[in-house]
């Protein structure tokens, strides 16, 4: 492993640690070459969203997904700034423009399912939330404690 991997593996286990300035200070000392590599733009768009700094994070986000517009992690990310910069409606236009390939991640109906809630959309955010517990039965624990989903409790018991 050259070091320029082990800096990027480096970056992405303190990512998973929430030990943002650590992953940034890696993905600092690489060659400046480096920067606009999709693996590294996106650890970059994680830290920055762990740090709350969504305007930033979304800003990366959409170049993320410029430089892998098949890849649906990009139009996750940019979604969720934009619901955590209250352009919620922006959100599910991203998703729902995203590439077919968001279809198939449990997170994808999670997350449009927590917009839905969001918009007052109760019967799509059901419909969407079901979706994602077929896919990922442990985002079931995720969502008895998600904010958004707040109006919806009653309702979760029953799905």
């Amino acid at each position: 492993m050259n070091d320029i991997e082990r800096r990027i593996i480096a970056a992405q286990g303190y990512v998973e640690l929430g030990l943002f300035a650590d992953a940034r200070e890696e993905l600092g000392a690489l060659p400046r070459e480096f920067a606009g590599r999709s693996d590294v733009v996106e650890i970059t768009v994680l830290c920055l969203m762990g740090e709350r700094r969504w305007e930033e994070a979304l800003s990366l986000a959409r170049q993320l997904c410029a430089l892998e517009p098949e890849e649906p992690g990009g139009f996750i990310h940019a979604a969720y700034c934009l619901h955590e910069l209250d352009r919620t409606r922006e959100a599910v236009d991203v998703l729902v423009r995203g590439p077919s390939s968001l279809q198939g991640k449990a997170v994808f109906f999670y997350n449009m399912g927590c917009y839905r809630a969001k918009l007052g959309e109760v019967d799509a955010a059901v419909d969407m939330l079901q979706r994602a517990f077929i896919k990922d039965a442990g985002l079931r624990k995720a969502a008895r404690r998600d904010p958004d989903l707040d109006a919806l409790r009653t309702k979760l018991e029953a799905i």
